[in-house]
């Protein structure tokens, strides 16, 4: 059995109302100066946790700033105002975006070196400044991954910088804070930590240390993402998707995903499409293409995904991927790229680009080519 590397927070807390312990951790560790980089929509979900930090001396600046799909603009404005704050301790507290922004203005603070250079593994040198983590979208699982994603609009491609230095100190997953995301939202960041949990177990690095955490993930966000999508003041639902979508972060690390992520690339980086949309949209179709490499992985899948047929191998696995496919349905995600103002004709650029993402693409179980992937966005279309 390979060797694995599994590195997660220090302190991670999950459950209705553990933001308390965020802010007694806090005031306990002795922070002077916090930074805090918000989602403006849920600045009032924290803004009685934030007034009792400040009333207990600590100086806090709140970032309201990043938008979703940040560019390295964005980054680099943060980044300016954080180093001029000089924070001991910085918060994300939002989606993906916001926290991945958190997560690289953290290391950043200290560092000269320049964004351009760490895309890419391991290529950041270290990280100085204390980091908290707080989801209240149940997608990206960046709460616990090494990844930071952030639009590179130099060539309107979507990068990442993959690093231990990234995971956080801190998380605390509090199901609570999800509660009033609207159902779009809901539905596509499910499915983007849906998404997470099937590429690491469809994956050539895939690990049987990891396993354990996508299939339960597949399990809870499959089973629980519908109801959430409904009834978004389902207390039980929301939580159970959140806790598939922290296991789905734990897979990021130690296998990471696949052809979904890079085909979806850009998706994100040349037409701005949502990331959660664009990993739906794709994500059937990938799986398809994927099945006759490993027929039995993707059964497992399926099982996972709730199917009690007796078949196996790949007839089960076909019953997975439409499984997927009438998830998606229930969840209202019916567009197709045709509805999205994505030319056909852009079809050759997209998989060119997509061929470049090759940190995704060596995990994939079947080898993609330049026609294979233009063939997938066809479907798409």
């Amino acid at each position: 059995m390979r060797q694995i590397i599994v590195l997660n927070p220090h302190r991670l807390v999950f459950g209705n109302g553990c933001l308390t312990h965020f802010v007694s951790d806090i005031i306990h560790r002795g922070v002077r100066r916090l930074y805090v980089v918000a989602a403006s929509q849920v600045s009032r979900l924290i803004k009685d946790s934030l007034s009792e930090l400040q009333s207990a001396g600590i100086e806090i600046k709140l970032d309201e700033t990043v938008k979703s799909e940040p560019t390295v603009e964005s980054f680099i404005d943060v980044l300016e105002n954080v180093r001029e704050f000089h924070p001991d301790t910085i918060a994300g507290i939002g989606g993906g975006s916001v926290l991945d922004v958190a997560k690289l203005v953290a290391a950043f603070q200290d560092n000269d070196q320049r964004i351009q250079d760490v895309f890419g593994i391991g290529l950041l040198s270290g990280r100085k400044t204390y980091l908290v983590c707080i989801p209240t979208t149940a997608g990206t699982g960046s709460e616990v991954s090494p990844n930071a994603i952030l639009l590179d609009t130099a060539d309107n491609l979507k990068k990442g910088v993959i690093s231990p230095y990234l995971v956080p100190d801190a998380a605390y997953v509090d199901p609570e804070l999800t509660i009033t995301i609207p159902p779009k939202i809901t539905a596509e960041t499910g499915v983007d930590a849906l998404t997470h949990c099937i590429e690491a177990y469809a994956n050539n690095n895939a690990h049987p240390m990891i396993d354990m955490y996508a299939l339960e993930g597949i399990k809870l966000i499959s089973t629980n993402l519908k109801k959430a999508y409904d009834n978004g003041a389902d207390s039980e639902a929301r939580a159970k998707v959140l806790l598939g979508s922290l296991y789905g972060g734990i897979c990021l690390g130690p296998v990471n995903t696949a052809a979904v992520h890079a085909l979806s690339y850009p998706l994100g980086g040349r037409y701005h499409i949502a990331h959660g949309l664009s990993n739906a949209l794709l994500l059937p179709h990938v799986m398809e293409f994927n099945l006759v490499a490993i027929p039995e992985r993707y059964a497992d899948i399926a099982r996972a995904l709730g199917i009690r047929d007796e078949l196996s191998g790949a007839a089960l696995a076909i019953k997975g991927v439409e499984k997927v496919k009438q998830l998606l349905i229930d969840c209202g995600i019916t567009v197709k790229l045709s509805d999205l103002d994505i030319p056909d004709d852009a079809f050759e650029e997209m998989a060119e680009s997509a061929l470049s993402v090759t940190r995704f693409l060596k995990n994939n179980p079947r080898a993609l080519t330049k026609n294979d992937i233009i063939e997938i966005y066809q479907k798409v279309y």
